[in-house]
C-alpha cells in the first residue's frame, strides 16, 4: 500500500514552478524529449525530501545519509484474542529480549504453541482447531494381546494396552508434526468390559462422527471402506490354516523300502540286470569266468551287476569296453546307494514333523469339522469355500482352539482351524510345537487404522505407517506382545518324508544307458565284421531266425585270438594235447609197476589221427581210471603205456613223448 507523503510548504511551491517551467518547454510537441529542461529547483527539492521525517503504519519515515531508516519490530505471541510479546527486532542487533540488551535469541520469552504446549511443531499442518483427537478403541475378552481395555472404577477411567495400541503410538510419534489423541473405548454404558457393538458398528462411529479415528485389529474389508478411509496395513495380510503336526518317524518293517519310489526301485533292478547282461556279453568269448552252463552264466549276470552295490564282484573284467561300463556303472550305484543310505538314516533318526492336513479340498470333500475365529469375516470366507455351514465351529480364544484341534474332528472337535495371520502368528507363538500354519494363504488386506473420508490426516498416517513397518520398532513391538518365535519349527524347513524318485537319477541313468547302448553296438558291429565271411556264405533264401541261430553258435565258442587265451602260449612247456591210445579203450588198469617216460625219437611224423587236438579236454587221467575194468581170468594185467604227445617249443614240430612198460 502506496502512503501519502507529507511534504513541507516549501517543497509544494518548488514542485509547482519546476512543473510550469516543464510545460513551456513541451507545450509545442509532447513527444519531444530533447526539448525536457531542467528543473532549476532539483537541488532544494532533494533537501526538502532527506530532511522529511513523519509516523506511518508500519513505521516511521526518515532518512539517513539516502537511506531509509529500519524501525524496531516487536514480537508477539499471539494466544486467542490476545498476546503476550516475546521479544525485539532491529536491524543493528537482530531478535532481542529488551531493546536495550544484546542478548541473544535464546533468552527470548516462552511460546505457547497451539494446543496450550510448549513444544514447536513438527511441521506446517497443524490442527486447526488444537482439539485432541478422539480415537475408538474396541473392548475385547479374547485375543487381548492386541487390543487390551481395563476399566478403574475407583478413578472412572480406562487404560489402553495392546500391540495395536503400542503401533498407533509409534505410527503418531512418526508424523512430521504433533497431534494430541485421547482413546474412547467402544463400550456400554451399563457394563464397561462389554463391546457396544460389532466391528463394523464401531468403524461406523467415524461415519457418524462419533469418533476422529478407530484403532484395533481392524480387518480392511471392501464394504467397510463405504463408510471411512482405511491407512496402509500394519500387519501381514491373508487368511491361512492351522493345522496339527505330528512325527511321520515311520516304524514299519518295510520302513527300507520307503526311501525310493517304487518306478525309481523298478529302474534300478532294470539298470542292474541291463548291465549285468551287457558285461556278460562283452566278456562270454574272452573270459573263462563268465563261461559255463546256462544256468552258471545266467546266475552270473545278476551276481555280477547285483554285487557291485557293496562292490563285492571278484571276476575280472578283461575287455576293455568292459571295463569302460563298469567304471561308469560303479559310479552311478555309489550315487544311488549313498543317497537311498541318507534317506533311510533321516527316516530312522531325524523328527520329521507334518501337517495332518495339507489340502483345503480334503478337509470339504471329508466332512471334517474347521474352526473360525467367533465374530470374523473368516467365516463367510469358508462358506464361499463350499464348507459346511453346520461344519463350522466358532472359538473364542486361543487356549478354546487348541482345545478343539487337540479332539479332533471325530471326537468333538476340528481337523484344522482358519484365521487371519496376525491372529494365527499369535496363536504359534504360544502352540508352535503342536500345530503349524498350511498353505494356501487367502488374500486379505490385513489390520489399518480407520479415519474419516478425505481426511488429510489419513494419508499422512499411511506414510508413517510405512516408516514405523520398515524399521526395527515394528519387530520390537511384536517381540514384545507375541513373544520370541525363533525357538519354533519354521514350516518350510520341516523334514520332508517324501521318497526319491526317478526325477532325481535320470541323468544318471542316462549316462549309463548311453554307455552301455554304446559299448554293446561297438562289440555288435566288430563281432559281425569278424564273421562277415560265416554270413557271406549263406543262402540268401536261408530266414533270420537260421542266421541268428548259427551267429550266436558262433558267439558262444572262444575268441581263440584273444590276448588271454594267447598268454598260456609262451609260459614254458605248455601242453596243448593228451589223448589215448585207440587200443587202450578196454584194457586193464595198469598195475602197481611204475611207468617210464620216454621221448618218441619219431618227431617228423604226423600225429596219430585219434589224437586229441589243442583244444580237447584234459581230463584225460581221470576219465581213464573211470573207464578201464580189472582183466578177466585173474590174469596179471599188463602194463600200458599210452602214447602222450607233448608240444615242445624248442623244435619245429612237437615231440612224441611216451609211457614204456618195464616189464615186457
Amino acid at each position: 500500500m502506496m502512503l501519502p507523503l507529507h511534504l513541507p510548504w516549501q517543497s509544494r511551491n518548488l514542485g509547482l514552478q519546476a512543473s510550469a517551467a516543464m510545460e513551456r518547454h513541451i507545450s509545442g510537441n509532447s513527444t519531444d524529449l530533447e526539448s525536457f529542461g531542467i528543473s532549476q529547483s532539483g537541488p532544494k527539492l532533494l533537501q526538502s525530501l532527506l530532511s522529511t521525517t513523519f509516523r506511518g503504519l508500519s513505521e516511521d519515515f526518515h532518512i539517513i545519509d539516502g537511506q531509509l531508516q529500519s524501525s524496531t519490530y516487536q514480537i508477539v505471541n499471539v494466544i486467542g484474542n490476545g498476546g503476550r510479546g516475546i521479544g525485539f527486532w532491529t536491524a543493528a542487533n537482530g531478535i532481542v529480549r529488551e531493546l536495550n540488551s544484546t542478548n541473544s535469541k535464546a533468552n527470548l520469552g516462552a511460546i505457547i504453541w497451539p494446543g496450550d504446549t510448549t513444544s514447536p511443531p513438527k511441521g506446517w499442518m497443524i490442527p486447526s482447531n488444537g482439539k485432541k483427537l478422539r480415537v475408538g478403541v474396541p473392548v475385547k475378552d479374547r485375543f487381548t494381546e492386541f487390543v487390551k481395555t481395563t476399566w478403574n472404577s475407583d478413578t472412572n477411567a480406562t487404560t489402553f494396552a495392546g500391540y495395536c495400541i503400542d503401533v498407533f503410538d509409534a505410527v503418531m510419534a512418526a508424523l512430521p508434526y504433533v497431534v494430541l489423541y485421547e482413546y474412547i473405548s467402544f463400550a456400554t454404558a451399563d457394563d464397561h468390559a462389554k463391546m457396544a457393538g460389532t466391528y463394523n458398528d464401531l468403524v461406523y462411529q467415524v461415519f457418524l462422527g462419533n469418533c476422529d479415528a478407530v484403532v484395533g485389529d481392524i480387518t480392511i474389508l471392501a464394504n467397510r471402506t463405504q463408510y471411512a478411509d482405511f491407512t496402509f496395513p500394519y500387519t501381514e495380510s491373508g487368511v491361512s490354516m492351522i493345522a496339527p503336526i505330528k512325527d511321520n518317524k515311520s516304524k514299519s518293517a518295510w520302513v527300507f523300502l520307503k526311501p525310493l519310489t517304487w518306478e525309481l526301485w523298478v529302474t534300478s533292478f532294470c539298470s542292474f540286470v541291463f548291465i549285468g547282461f551287457v558285461i556278460w556279453v562283452l566278456e562270454h568269448r574272452i573270459n573263462e569266468d563268465f563261461r559255463g552252463p546256462p544256468s552258471h552264466q545266467l546266475g552270473l549276470i545278476f551276481w555280477f551287476s547285483f554285487s557291485t552295490m557293496v562292490f563285492a564282484h571278484r571276476e575280472k573284467v578283461v575287455s576293455n569296453l568292459a571295463r569302460f561300463v563298469v567304471i561308469i556303472w560303479v559310479f552311478v550305484v555309489l550315487i544311488l546307494t549313498q543317497s537311498y543310505t541318507a534317506s533311510l538314516t533321516s527316516m530312522l533318526t531325524v523328527q520329521q514333523l507334518q501337517p495332518t492336513v495339507t489340502d483345503v479340498n480334503e478337509l470339504v470333500n471329508k466332512g471334517e469339522y474347521v474352526g473360525y475365529k467367533n465374530g470374523s469375516f473368516v467365516q463367510g470366507l469358508l462358506k464361499r469355500k463350499k464348507f459346511d455351514e453346520h461344519k463350522l465351529v466358532p472359538y473364542n480364544s486361543p487356549e478354546e482352539c487348541d482345545e478343539l484341534l487337540s479332539k479332533g474332528s471325530g471326537n468333538g472337535g476340528i481337523a484344522a482351524a482358519f484365521d487371519e495371520i496376525p491372529y494365527i502368528k499369535l496363536f504359534l507363538g504360544r502352540y508352535c510345537s503342536k500345530y503349524t500354519m498350511v498353505e494356501p494363504t487367502y488374500k486379505a488386506d490385513g489390520f489399518g487404522f480407520v479415519f474419516p473420508k478425505g481426511s488429510p490426516l489419513g494419508l499422512d498416517v499411511s506414510r508413517a505407517v510405512l516408516y514405523v513397518t520398515e524399521g526395527d520398532t515394528m519387530v520390537n513391538i511384536e517381540r514384545a506382545w507375541f513373544g520370541n518365535q525363533s525357538t519354533c519349527p519354521d514350516p518350510s524347513s520341516l523334514v520332508s518324508s517324501n521318497s526319491l524318485g526317478v526325477g532325481s537319477f535320470w541323468g544318471l541313468f542316462l549316462i549309463a544307458g548311453v554307455a552301455s547302448f554304446s559299448a554293446l553296438l561297438i562289440y555288435t558291429a566288430l563281432f559281425l565284421y569278424e564273421h562277415r565271411h560265416v554270413l557271406s556264405r549263406f543262402d540268401p533264401n536261408v530266414s533270420i531266425w537260421r542266421k541268428f541261430v548259427v551267429m550266436a553258435r558262433h558267439f558262444d565258442q572262444k575268441d581263440l585270438s584273444s590276448h588271454t587265451f594267447k598268454k598260456s602260449e609262451w609260459r614254458g612247456t605248455s601242453m596243448h594235447a593228451v589223448e589215448p591210445s585207440p587200443n587202450i579203450t578196454n584194457c586193464p588198469p595198469p598195475s602197481t609197476s611204475s611207468f617210464s617216460l620216454h621221448a618218441s625219437p619219431n618227431t617228423n611224423g604226423t600225429s596219430s589221427p585219434s589224437s586229441f587236438s589243442n583244444h580237447s579236454d584234459a581230463n584225460f587221467f581221470r576219465d581213464q581210471q573211470a573207464t578201464l575194468s580189472p582183466p578177466p581170468n585173474g590174469q596179471t594185467p599188463r602194463e600200458i603205456v599210452p602214447p602222450i604227445e607233448l608240444s615242445n617249443p624248442n623244435q619245429d614240430r612237437p615231440g612224441a613223448l611216451e609211457f614204456v612198460d618195464e616189464n615186457p
